[in-house]
């Protein structure tokens, strides 16, 4: 069984100690707005991709690695991925990230001592605009996999019945099913069954 060397994982901590470290000086600068509050973020998603290349000098470094807990992973039939995780920092914040296309981008922050039940209100903020209010867009078709750690199924079947009615993707979701409810939202809990996804299933 191979070990790794001790000097290796020296500088993987230092390397992570390192990132960290430039991350919280980061969201000094994000801010709030009315609609966001008491959440945080950026003007314009941040990229954690060229954070750690300028802060560790282009060395590699899997960004992954720094993830406290995912809240949601998708998969689409083209293979695409996207993945919502959460960083929980050393200054009692969670940041809010994502990573899809190549790319992992920092969104926003909250305090992990709220009063407010932070996780929920970023998702629901998220689906509701598509994205918009933390500067990204929510693009593509309903994803065929869906992962998620969170015990709470109906705060994922709002996240994407805010999302779908947003998108106007109603009927590509009916399409999906081949069924069409009264209440649109048992048209997603049938298409979200049909992902796989079941309430704290085991994360890939």
């Amino acid at each position: 069984i191979g070990t790794t060397h001790p000097q290796t994982m020296f500088a993987a901590r230092q390397n992570r100690v390192r990132v960290i470290q430039e991350i919280e000086r980061t969201i000094q600068q994000f801010r709030t707005r009315t609609e966001l509050w008491p959440l945080r973020a950026p003007s314009a998603p941040v990229s954690l991709d060229e954070l750690a290349a300028r802060t560790l000098e282009s060395r590699q470094f899997d960004l992954l690695t720094l993830r406290s807990r995912t809240l949601l992973w998708l998969q689409w039939n083209t293979g695409d991925t996207w993945e919502l995780w959460v960083l929980a920092l050393p200054s009692g914040k969670k940041l809010y990230c994502d990573t899809g296309g190549g790319e992992t981008r920092m969104l926003a922050t909250g305090r992990r001592d709220s009063e407010i039940e932070t996780d929920r209100f970023f998702l629901e903020l998220l689906s509701e605009s598509a994205g918009e209010h933390f500067g990204i867009e929510m693009a593509g078709g309903p994803p065929s996999l869906v992962r998620s750690p969170i015990e709470d199924r109906p705060l994922v079947v709002d996240f994407f019945v805010n999302l779908f009615e947003v998108m106007d993707m109603e009927e590509e979701i009916r399409e999906l099913i081949g069924y069409r409810h009264d209440d649109f939202r048992a048209d997603v809990e049938l298409w979200l069954d049909r992902t796989g996804f079941k309430a704290a299933n085991a994360m890939r």
